[in-house]
């Protein structure tokens, strides 16, 4: 893949590594136009999930700039993993049940593969 310029990239993508992994799935949701619709109450779940997570990275930079014991740092930042990763499994679970789900019903059987494919990545 060839060097893509921050100037080029999508105006939703806020890093490369962003951009590198949108486009190798076709884009961003905003460009593609692929959404999902949440409850106000879902939102408000998944955000604060997200907001302590950004807290935990807060905190981690924090303890590298006052040059904290590496395995405290280590402890930190294996929390946060844990962390996304329970992220990662609410926002899976409910794919499944809904995006997955209805569009199977409605004979769309190529979500199974994108679903195995992004189960493949979560697991490395």
């Amino acid at each position: 893949m060839e060097d893509i310029k921050q100037e080029a990239l999508c105006p939703h993508c806020v890093s490369q590594n962003e951009a590198d992994q949108t486009e190798a799935e076709g884009g961003c949701a905003a460009c593609t136009g692929r959404t999902k619709e949440r409850s106000e109450k879902e939102k408000k779940d998944l955000y604060n999930r997200l907001s302590r997570i950004e807290g935990q990275i807060r905190g981690i930079k924090r303890m590298i700039e006052e040059d904290s014991y590496c395995i405290d740092v280590l402890r930190q930042s294996t929390a946060a993993s844990a962390a996304l990763n329970s992220f990662n499994k609410v926002i899976l679970a409910r794919h499944i049940r809904t995006c997955v789900t209805e569009n199977v019903r409605n004979g769309n059987d190529e979500v199974i593969d994108e679903l195995v494919d992004t189960i493949q990545k979560l697991m490395r």
